[in-house]
């Protein structure tokens, strides 16, 4: 299965068209969506047209740079012009927005085709992906587990070669969680690079826009690409003049790496602990230093609580009965947040992304598991109901700090388990020191042969 760049050089060198590609990805979608549940609507007829724009464009000598005829994916809750964004909810069945999101704006400029709009934990409020007005969406290493969220149907159709990257957003870790879970490459940039405009919220504090793709130098074209001010305006970035795909390319042996164990090692399940430690020994021996560090993360989540419940409470006076009911039960129980207590959370949010600047007076990355434990099974979640939300905070425990921060990170496959489930290995940076993270990233993944790997349904 080829990377968005190996497709991107093909492309160019007309060796393959776009039109070739999207038929491809079309019917991986019709063979294998029916699986995993990843997509919620299919652009068919929209993406042959695009994909036949582009290869005429291309032919012409007219190339716009390496998204152009690369066949995607959005999260639904992204909105598109005359194609309807459902954040999976039966509340928005029927809605057609009249514009694009920015992030679609800038991708259709790049020459991006569309495939289609994914499957997601309805309204990004859960990482499981289970609760969904569309169904669960399954993962696409074993069917029977979860694919995380609340990018779930992103992160398993680019597992499933569905599509070469995906758009997704991601408020407690729900790019991250879902792309470890499923094997794939997720990044949330550095808060507030990448635009939120068009966007269905959960919460505008803390909601980040980003990619999933197979690899890390995928996700920095795909990053260059929708990077609001561009990838040499950034204020503080470390690969001024240059592309976050040129970052890439830099070797990591000056970089010098926190490991946090307190908070994000406690409880970690026995394999991912396993993987976790070879993974921390092959980077050792690719950067400069590596050393035991101590943070004290706080993810308080009122004010995220405060701010979907807000969002929402004029719609559930109105039509309550067409939410989940999982969703409706976590929309009340948020219901009563204080406005005091609200105000207090985001001077929180605020002094804390001050005062994680200080952890990299004297490192330059932080690296964690992704999450504690693999992707549990949907059934044992269905037979005990009262453990999905306590499961999904589990999951969600080592991301969740890294949306409170504001700082970018990645999630890069690192090893499976013995019953071959995906684990995950996340690298984070100091705020706009986004190509520092893919750096090694990229690095890790050149030295390593886990993101390689594809599932067999």
């Amino acid at each position: 299965m080829q990377n968005l760049l190996e497709a991107s050089d093909a492309v160019r060198r007309q060796k393959v068209s776009p039109v070739e590609l999207t038929d491809e990805c079309l019917r991986r979608i019709e063979r294998l969506n029916p699986r995993v549940n990843a997509f919620i609507t299919v652009t068919e007829e929209l993406a042959r047209n695009q994909a036949r724009k582009a290869e005429k464009e291309i032919l012409s000598g007219d190339w716009r740079g390496p998204l152009h005829g690369i066949p995607i994916g959005l999260k639904d809750l992204i909105d598109t012009a005359g194609v309807r964004t459902t954040a999976a909810s039966r509340m928005h069945a029927s809605r057609i927005p009249g514009g694009n999101a920015r992030v679609w704006e800038l991708l259709e400029r790049s020459g991006a085709v569309l495939l289609g709009k994914q499957n997601l934990h309805e309204f990004a409020y859960g990482g499981s992906s289970m609760v969904s007005a569309y169904g669960a969406v399954h993962n696409p290493w074993d069917a029977g587990a979860i694919a995380g969220g609340s990018s779930g149907g992103s992160a398993a159709a680019v597992a499933l070669g569905m599509g070469y990257a995906a758009i997704g957003t991601d408020t407690a870790g729900s790019i991250r969680e879902p792309a470890a879970l499923c094997g794939v490459v997720g990044m949330k940039p550095t808060y507030a690079r990448v635009s939120a405009a068009g966007i269905i919220p959960l919460s505008r504090s803390l909601d980040h826009v980003g990619p999933i793709t197979r690899s890390a130098a995928d996700a920095a074209v795909v990053l260059d690409a929708i990077s609001e001010e561009g990838p040499a305006a950034l204020r503080g970035q470390e690969n001024q003049g240059g592309s976050l795909l040129d970052a890439t390319q830099r070797s990591p042996q000056n970089l010098r790496v926190g490991i946090p164990r307190d908070y994000f090692f406690t409880s970690l399940d026995e394999e991912v602990d396993s993987a976790f430690r070879k993974a921390l020994e092959l980077i050792q021996a690719l950067v400069a230093e590596v050393r035991d560090i101590i943070l004290h993360p706080d993810p308080d989540t009122a004010l995220q609580g405060a701010e979907m419940y807000e969002l929402h409470r004029d719609s559930l006076e109105r039509s309550a009965h067409l939410y989940q009911p999982q969703t409706l039960q976590r929309l009340r129980a948020v219901s009563q947040i204080s406005e005091e207590r609200r105000a207090a959370g985001r001077q929180a949010l605020e002094a804390a992304r001050r005062e994680i600047c200080s952890a990299f007076d004297q490192l330059d990355l932080l690296v964690t598991p992704t999450t504690v434990r693999p992707a549990p099974m949907i059934a044992d979640l269905e037979a005990q109901p009262e453990q999905l939300r306590p499961m999904e905070i589990v999951l969600l425990r080592n991301t969740r700090p890294f949306n409170v921060w504001g700082l970018p990170a990645i999630s890069v496959p690192c090893g499976f388990t013995r019953a071959g489930l995906p684990i995950g290995l996340q690298i984070a940076g100091a705020p706009w020191q986004d190509g520092l993270v893919l750096r090694l990233a990229h690095a890790y993944e050149q030295a390593t042969e886990w993101h390689r790997r594809e599932p067999v349904l």
